[in-house]
């Protein structure tokens, strides 16, 4: 992803998440502070959706629509916050690559997120759990009544799914 494509990214995002908008400075803010974890994911010259993920602090999801300021410089996670695919190019293996491509970036640190709108079916087929915290409760409600916060493990052998 590159700063001309915040455009594309902006519409994807609207059409996936029409109930989560963000706005064009939190989009600007990820890819200038961790731009390898920022995808665009294409087929041929068209756009058909975005990955992005930085490091973070575990069990401490952004809220939606905020700034960041900076990375932390002991991370506890590597926390993608968003990966929207449009409708048209579901099912095609295109979530599942985004997220092998991202799982180079993690640097050992498992992966984090939190699944909205019903995806925690397709979260728990990618390796994720469902971590219980109270203490997330108020922030998760902020995403919408069904979000869950959501860590992948990464194992000693190498293999980023148990």
């Amino acid at each position: 992803m590159r700063a001309g494509d915040l455009p594309e990214v902006r519409a994807i995002a609207a059409a996936v998440h029409p109930g989560h908008p963000e706005s064009d400075a939190v989009f600007a803010e990820r890819l200038a502070l961790h731009p390898p974890g920022c995808l665009l994911l294409e087929a041929g010259e068209t756009a058909l959706g975005y990955a992005i993920a930085h490091p973070w602090h575990r069990r401490r999801p952004p809220a939606l629509d905020t700034l960041l300021g900076a990375l932390p410089e002991a991370p506890g996670v590597f926390y993608l916050h968003d990966l929207a695919i449009l409708p048209a190019a579901r099912g095609q293996g295109a979530g599942g690559g985004a997220l092998r491509e991202l799982e180079e970036l993690t640097g050992g640190l498992p992966m984090a997120l939190v699944a909205i709108g019903g995806t925690e079916g397709f979260w728990q087929v990618q390796g994720f759990a469902a971590v219980p915290d109270p203490a997330l409760e108020a922030v998760l409600r902020r995403y919408d009544s069904g979000a869950r916060y959501m860590e992948r493990p990464v194992s000693r052998s190498g293999d980023r799914r148990r």
